[in-house]
């Protein structure tokens, strides 16, 4: 299993999740060495092979020479999950060319190119994979806020179905969206603490329940071309703005 981004933060979480019910790992990191090695020597501690590879996904020799590296350390592939991710602000009064390339070459193109080239490898042994993306609850419940983010996480969702579409039977191709799962951004703790309990169940994601569910969908040869929404029900409340600024606001009234 190749995880992207998964040196730290939720990537670990799922490295580490799918490294307890005994699948190899490829821990995928772009600059964060010392964290990933960490991560490869948790998995390693419960029974499992574990390597860690450095790239850069912006760069596409980089994102094409992965998956080969993968192959020549581990000997085989069975799913990537597509977790790194860039998320920069922006709205439509700063958007620019720059700010939305940066955000298509970090969380949507470097995806396509890995699930072509898994497909690719399971193919050549004749056997079946599966790819997971993780999305974001706000493609169910927009609003303006980080526009450049939210437009690559769309064109991401799109792709999750045509790929899907185009490479069936061969590859499932499945999406996790979560809700508010870790401070990030110029959030505070204590907005990070509201906008967590400001959902329908009283809670947020925790980096625990996307594993589980990326887990699950790996593990669950009838579905594809769908997205399980792993957010409290957040996307279930229309928000006009990102929950940094409302939690910010109700924090200050």
């Amino acid at each position: 299993m190749l995880i992207t981004g998964a040196a730290r933060r939720v990537g670990r979480e799922i490295a580490l999740e799918l490294a307890r019910h005994g699948f190899d790992v490829a821990i995928h990191y772009r600059a964060s060495a010392s964290d990933a090695a960490e991560t490869v020597a948790q998995a390693q501690a419960l029974g499992v092979h574990a390597a860690s590879f450095a790239a850069d996904l912006a760069d596409e020799a980089e994102c094409r020479a992965l998956v080969p590296a993968v192959l020549a350390r581990l000997g085989r592939l069975d799913a990537v999950v597509n977790n790194a991710s860039t998320f920069a602000y922006d709205d439509t009064a700063s958007f620019s060319y720059a700010a939305m390339d940066a955000h298509w070459r970090a969380n949507t193109a470097p995806a396509i190119v890995l699930t072509q080239a898994l497909h690719a490898h399971v193919a050549s042994r004749d056997a079946s994979g599966c790819v997971v993306n993780l999305l974001d609850q706000k493609l169910w419940n927009p609003n303006p806020d980080y526009l450049s983010y939210t437009l690559s996480k769309a064109a991401l969702e799109a792709a999750t179905t045509l790929l899907a579409q185009a490479l069936a039977p061969r590859v499932r191709v499945c999406g996790v969206a979560p809700g508010v799962t870790l401070l990030s951004g110029p959030m505070t703790a204590a907005e990070f603490e509201r906008a967590q309990a400001s959902t329908p169940l009283a809670r947020s994601s925790q980096p625990a329940d996307i594993a589980r569910a990326v887990r699950f969908l790996i593990e669950s040869p009838a579905v594809t071309g769908t997205t399980l929404l792993v957010d409290g029900g957040q996307h279930l409340q229309a928000q006009a703005r990102d929950v940094m600024f409302l939690a910010r606001k109700e924090l200050e009234t």
